[in-house]
């Protein structure tokens, strides 16, 4: 296969299903995430202060809703976008889920993830925070979408963009070696921290030589 050949197939966007409907809601505009969640978010902060919580409570907690993304981003990923089920269909449900993404990665219309999908995650994550943490849960719900966020854009920004910074570029290079070398590693996305926990920290080409 010929250099465009492959680039051109990295970055199509092939129809999911036979329904045209359920194909148009398969694929998603990067900006639609920050027009749905941003107001959500908001509106979060906004209960949680009108529920009596202090600016030092909602920052706390705001803080540990974005901790406790990281690790559901790190789990997410590992778990559903990488089951592999086994009864018939399996294998069709994988695509769907995470395998489409993984045979065209720089489609720009899956990059983000679908409200078909999100809002049905949040709906189950924002009730987990209430009945855990109660009325904190608003601030802590607001923290786990702006981490969220922070994941969904920075999955866009290194499939798309080559990062200047230090950071940028391990973030990078860590997903795509997700992407090209192995992916039962590098789970992470905007952070490499729990693949460092998890002992899933995809390995140069070097250091596979040298172990």
């Amino acid at each position: 296969m010929g250099t465009s050949d492959r680039t051109s197939r990295l970055a199509a966007s092939p129809d999911l299903f036979d329904n045209r409907v359920l194909n148009y809601f398969s694929r998603v505009h990067p900006v639609v995430p920050l027009l749905i969640f941003v107001p959500i978010i908001a509106v979060m902060v906004w209960l949680a202060a009108d529920r009596g919580l202090g600016a030092w409570s909602i920052v706390g907690m705001f803080a540990a809703g974005l901790a406790i993304w990281t690790l559901s981003e790190y789990w997410l990923h590992r778990l559903l976008f990488h089951w592999t089920p086994s009864f018939r269909g399996g294998d069709k449900l994988n695509f769907i889920i995470h395998g489409v993404h993984h045979d065209h990665p720089n489609d720009k219309m899956r990059l983000v993830m679908p409200p078909a999908a999100s809002l049905p995650l949040a709906a189950i994550f924002f009730a987990a925070f209430i009945l855990i943490f109660g009325s904190y849960g608003y601030a802590g719900f607001a923290g786990f979408l702006v981490g969220y966020l922070i994941y969904d854009y920075t999955h866009y920004y290194v499939h798309h963009f080559a990062p200047k910074s230090d950071l940028g570029k391990k973030i990078r290079e860590h997903h795509m070696r997700h992407h090209f070398q192995d992916h039962h590693y590098g789970y992470g996305v905007s952070t490499t921290f729990w693949d460092h926990v998890f002992r899933t920290v995809p390995r140069s080409r070097k250091a596979e030589r040298q172990g």
